[in-house]
């Protein structure tokens, strides 16, 4: 361990951080799990150190010399992951890439920025917008996680439905693998020179390489933005007016669907009692976006919808990047999450039925809810909420896990996807093969061989091992 600080601040001088607190900040992400842990007085080990870096070639060199040593590198960027993708284990090193930010390129001719992977998502959305554009990616974590972290995780935006997810955006990358060595992928439009080397970045959760750059496809701001928002009798009717107007091919940025529970809890005074809500944001040259309304509003209305005040997009727009305390709630006895997946549309409406009769068995259960967020010709996502009280507040990890468990169970009962965007981390390794194939996941493990073959990249992250997930 000493060999390795010396070695390290030899090679890195004052980037290199042994203070407790800067070790103690960087010791996980904000798992539910994790957070309990120190909530009870049982927090995880702490790194070695922390190498702050400030350029690529830090990230070499860090890199290098870990895998020289045989230590294990945990990379991290705003640490807003809530799976558990990062936790750092006993001898590790945390890279901390905040330091590597700030924008490279903007070219307004061709669209395209390009930032440094530790730039916070707001911070580029804020510069790129000053040109007129947008990237146009808006996870409900925008002020607090980096957009190299949007590439590792796969993220998704509350605009996705018209934007894209994050896959759609991104043009080129700039990666340091496992040995040091660097990959650059080509920023151009469209290329069908083999694989696409971008997507073994994206959704790799940092096991395969420390993703350094980012290059963004961008777009024009809109000339015009408009709300819409209608109510339901039934979810399913919800779900048919999404799945009728995607169908047509009309694509508003946002359009989300929340279940009675959901439509009280947060827009009470814009949706009546036992009402299902769907909001919707239309964006684009001011002709079409009123042509869209105008189609979309048929379809609702076909669909028995009743149109509600659109002031309820407004202040979903004023409260959506608010992200929650759960940690809050863990010291007042209440576990709770959210657990996104997703179906195509004629088993998405089982989907939300077996998961809500599942989880009403859980003892102590305070509330199971979910909406809709991310929509696609083929189907949709459930992003589902759920909270406990136990009695007993030893068993908080337990009704965790009952929670979870219930939840994948009625997702893969019904053939659906156990994750959505916010990856697979620790919470959900487990399951991996039942999402992509025992033949899935040895191929993951050929390739992660291939790039890693002592397995000193984020180990224990992603793919399933003999190890714990609570350890």
């Amino acid at each position: 361990m000493n060999e390795l600080r010396t070695r390290l601040q030899k090679e890195l001088g004052d980037r290199v951080r042994t203070d407790a607190e800067v070790l103690s900040a960087h010791r996980h992400d904000r798992w539910v799990l994790s957070d309990l842990l120190d909530v009870e007085g049982r927090p995880g080990p702490q790194p070695i150190a922390v190498v702050e870096a400030r350029s690529t070639h830090d990230v070499q060199r860090t890199l290098r010399l870990c895998r020289e040593l045989r230590v294990p590198v945990v990379p991290f960027g705003g640490g807003s992951g809530v799976c558990g993708a990062i936790r750092a284990g006993e001898g590790e090193v945390v890279l901390a890439l905040r330091a590597l930010e700030g924008l490279v390129a903007l070219d307004d001719t061709n669209l395209t920025a390009s930032f440094r992977a530790g730039t916070l998502g707001s911070e580029a959305e804020q510069r790129v917008q000053q040109a007129g554009l947008t990237i146009g990616n808006w996870p409900q974590s925008i002020d607090v996680s980096t957009v190299g972290g949007w590439v590792a995780t796969r993220a998704a935006g509350q605009y996705s439905t018209g934007y894209g997810n994050i896959e759609d955006m991104v043009l080129a990358l700039e990666v340091v693998l496992p040995d040091g060595s660097l990959l650059r992928t080509r920023a151009t439009p469209r290329a069908a020179a083999g694989p696409d080397l971008r997507q073994l970045f994206l959704g790799s959760e940092g096991s395969l390489g420390v993703v350094t750059e980012v290059t963004f496809s961008l777009r024009a701001l809109p000339e015009a933005s408009q709300g819409q928002a209608f109510h339901f009798a039934s979810f399913n009717d919800g779900f048919e007016s999404i799945r009728k107007l995607m169908r047509v091919g009309w694509r508003p940025p946002v359009v989300r669907l929340y279940d009675a529970p959901e439509s009280q809890r947060h827009f009470g005074d814009h949706c009546p009692d036992d009402r299902h809500l769907l909001l919707l944001l239309h964006e684009g040259p001011s002709a079409a976006v009123a042509v869209e309304c105008e189609g979309v509003a048929a379809i609702c209305r076909e669909q028995n919808g009743v149109e509600s005040d659109p002031r309820a997009v407004d202040h979903w727009l004023d409260e959506r990047n608010k992200v929650p305390s759960l940690r809050g709630l863990l010291e007042k006895g209440i576990v709770a999450d959210t657990i996104e997946v997703a179906s195509t549309w004629d088993r998405i409406g089982r989907l939300y039925e077996e998961a809500m009769s599942s989880l009403a068995k859980v003892p102590d259960l305070l509330l199971a809810s979910a909406h809709s967020s991310h929509s696609y010709r083929s189907g949709t996502n459930l992003y589902i909420t759920f909270a406990v009280q136990p009695q007993d507040p030893a068993r908080m990890q337990q009704s965790y896990r009952e929670c979870w468990e219930r939840t994948m169970s009625a997702t893969l009962s019904v053939g659906g996807g156990i994750s959505h965007h916010h990856g697979i981390g620790r919470v959900r390794r487990a399951l991996l093969s039942q999402e992509i194939g025992e033949t899935g996941v040895e191929v993951l493990r050929a390739v992660k061989r291939a790039l890693d073959p002592d397995s000193l990249l984020n180990p224990g992250a992603l793919l399933p091992d003999a190890v714990s997930d609570d350890e």
